[in-house]
């Protein structure tokens, strides 16, 4: 009889040792089964929301109000009697909300042609690696402008829908590395008015942008806007072409830019930039940005 209730024992003991053993391993292959299914979303980009005027891929984040003042100086070659630009200036002040991870929508205001915008976008697609790996982002960017200045002095263009532009654009981000990422816009812009009847109302354009970063908090940035030629015709037009350096300070972005285009709207910058990096006609400024947080935390 004890031999029987030794090897009783004994086969109890094995037992609960086999399974305190394959308790670690089951939770293991669970772990590493989640692990294989888990997505991880790339983020960070772009630091800012915009690469120097034209939009980033990036997101003010659900219930995040972005507020961004942008200025440019005069020109460089405007000579030293006004301060080779500095004692001019063109402001756009926007605000930029999130209304979901993946929506937001924003309103500005620049004192070029007195200029009020608004704009929509929506993230498609995500970068992302895990177990459903997309190698790039992709949003579609809608805008509309309306400019109010009154040319020779008073309203010479009574119809107010003649002062209204659009803009869609296709966004397409890939962050290459945590140093260098790249944004190409494909883009249409439609006219209400052009100036004569040889100019298209409606236009296409490239866009690329790119950062790279120098230190943690510091990177270089480059975009590079291609209109595509005998749409607008009768218009002066060189591509922009705009250089920045931003610096990142806690909640804050501050870049500085150069750049040939006077305005911060993609009909005028992309399709009405007069101004050339050959003869000087580059224009010194700055982004800043701030993002707050509105979520209530319980």
């Amino acid at each position: 009889m004890e031999c029987k209730q030794i090897l009783l024992g004994i086969t109890c003991a094995i037992s609960t040792f086999a399974a305190a053993a394959q308790d670690p391993l089951l939770r293991s292959l669970s772990d590493s089964l989640v692990a294989a299914n888990r997505i991880e979303y790339v983020t960070g980009t772009f630091k800012a929301l915009y690469v120097v005027n034209m939009k980033t891929i990036e997101d003010p984040g659900a219930a995040a109000l972005n507020v961004e003042f942008q200025h440019r100086f005069g020109t460089l070659n405007s000579g030293a009697y006004n301060l080779f630009g500095l004692d001019f200036a063109t402001l756009r002040l926007s605000l930029d909300y999130g209304i979901s991870e993946r929506l937001s929508v924003g309103v500005g205001r620049s004192s070029y042609l007195q200029t009020f915008d608004g704009y929509l976008k929506y993230k498609l697609i995500r970068q992302s690696t895990g177990s459903k790996e997309c190698p790039f982002s992709v949003s579609l960017l809608g805008t509309s402008d309306y400019y109010t200045h009154h040319f020779f002095g008073k309203d010479s263009i009574p119809n107010n829908i003649y002062r209204l532009n659009y803009t869609a654009q296709l966004l397409i981000a890939r962050k290459f590395s945590p140093v260098f990422s790249l944004e190409l816009t494909p883009t249409f812009i439609h006219y209400n008015l052009v100036p004569t009847v040889a100019d298209h109302n409606n236009v296409m354009a490239l866009a690329g942008g790119a950062r790279m970063k120098i230190t943690k908090r510091m990177a270089l940035t480059a975009e590079y806007n291609y209109l595509f030629p005998n749409q607008l015709i009768s218009i002066p037009h060189h591509n922009s072409f705009s250089l920045g350096w931003d610096i990142e300070t806690g909640g804050h972005v501050f870049q500085l830019i150069f750049t040939n285009s006077v305005s911060m709207n993609e009909p005028q910058y992309i399709g009405q930039t007069v101004d050339s990096w050959g003869n000087g006609g580059i224009y010194f400024g700055f982004n800043l940005s701030r993002n707050f947080s509105l979520k209530t935390h319980h």
